[in-house]
């Protein structure tokens, strides 16, 4: 079987939950018997690519060197997002491929696949159940409910996923989408060294609108002013912002909270040396930062909604939705209650062990043979 695979998501994501997953699929589908996969890929940033090296030969030193002037670089990687797009599209027309798979919802390729078969991937549905968090992004719901409709197969990534799928089109073919859970990439035995406080409650990523940060600072703000040597670490999503800063300051935590971005290599410091992880966001299609809490021993506190109940199991450490008494009690406990803690990081490492990017390779090969047939 010969897939070709799409660049669209090594061109919008220099990191992120999407290139990794295709990323660990690339990996993996390349080591298997009669599979021929391919990426007309010319050049990308993306650090997953740079991790793994794939790709290699066609890196452009000349882009990446730091003599080159920031909005020159700018224009060069413009130029050569187009070009992937434009390779895409002269694979298609060679037509020697026998299932296609997009990386993301731009349906430019729809025409050209003279009647060969794709399959989409759908990692959640979140423009379509929070519109008022994306009202400037014009396309993607429109793009992804085209792709639906006339993809051959369908990947959700959680039974969540294909339930809001089908609650807000319910007119998708059920029976054409299939539940393949994702799995984690942290290195579990790879301890950097990095300057931490002793004692933290640790937020990971991207802190925007339904990730609930600023819900989760004033929920937590409480255990930081009684507890003198306790802090926040909030790792990576870059410095903050003038609001986070003026809420931070009013719930008297400044000299209580840090903001540190990391290197992949770093991850399994930040979360190991945790008193918790707490993961409050409104919505998750999967939600990839709870398989690498629990595989690091760091228990999770999460939201008992969306896709956290599938992927944390018995594992979870669940509040209510938006109840920040509820969040402060969960994670106080976790602090104080050090039995409570110990059984919570022994089911994290239990519920972990069901997750693999093998069984996530092996079950989208599977998928993309049911579109071939």
């Amino acid at each position: 079987m010969k897939i070709l695979v799409d660049p669209q998501t090594y061109n919008e994501q220099k990191f992120g939950g999407i290139s990794r997953y295709h990323t660990e699929l690339y990996l993996a589908h390349q080591k298997v018997e009669n599979i021929t996969i391919s990426c007309p890929l010319l050049f990308s940033d993306n650090l997953h690519l740079k991790e793994a090296s794939l790709f290699q030969n066609y890196r452009n030193t000349v882009f990446e060197s730091k003599l080159i002037p920031k909005f020159i670089r700018k224009k060069i990687l413009k130029r050569y997002k187009k070009k992937n797009l434009e390779a895409t599209v002269e694979a298609l027309e060679e037509n020697n491929f026998d299932v296609f798979i997009p990386t993301y919802y731009n349906p430019y390729f729809l025409e050209k696949l003279n009647y060969k078969p794709f399959v989409l991937t759908l990692h959640d549905m979140i423009h379509e159940l929070f519109p008022h968090y994306f009202t400037r992004d014009l396309h993607t719901v429109k793009n992804k409910k085209i792709l639906l409709e006339k993809a051959t197969k369908v990947i959700a990534v959680s039974y969540n996923t294909k339930k809001d799928i089908l609650k807000i089109y319910p007119h998708i073919d059920a029976s054409k989408i299939e539940v393949v859970y994702l799995a984690h990439s942290v290195k579990t035995d790879q301890k950097a060294k990095v300057n931490l406080p002793k004692a933290y409650i640790l937020f990971v990523g991207n802190r925007k609108n339904y990730k609930n940060f600023l819900f989760f600072i004033k929920a937590v703000a409480p255990i930081l002013n009684s507890h003198a040597e306790m802090f926040i670490v909030a790792a990576g999503g870059n410095k903050f912002t003038k609001e986070e800063h003026q809420w931070i300051k009013k719930l008297g935590i400044s000299n209580q909270i840090l903001q540190q971005n990391f290197e992949d290599h770093e991850l399994a410091t930040y979360y190991s040396r945790a008193k918790c992880f707490v993961f409050p966001s409104e919505y998750e299609g999967f939600g990839i930062p709870v398989l690498e809490s629990m595989a690091c021993g760091c228990p999770i506190v999460l939201a008992n909604h969306s896709s956290f109940p599938e992927v944390a199991g018995e594992a979870g450490v669940y509040f209510e939705l938006n109840n920040e008494s509820d969040l402060k009690d969960k994670v106080l406990r976790l602090i104080e209650d050090e039995d409570f803690r110990e059984k919570h990081v022994r089911l994290g490492l239990e519920q972990v062990q069901k997750f693999n990017w093998q069984k996530t390779a092996d079950e989208c090969l599977e998928v993309y043979r049911k579109a071939v047939v």
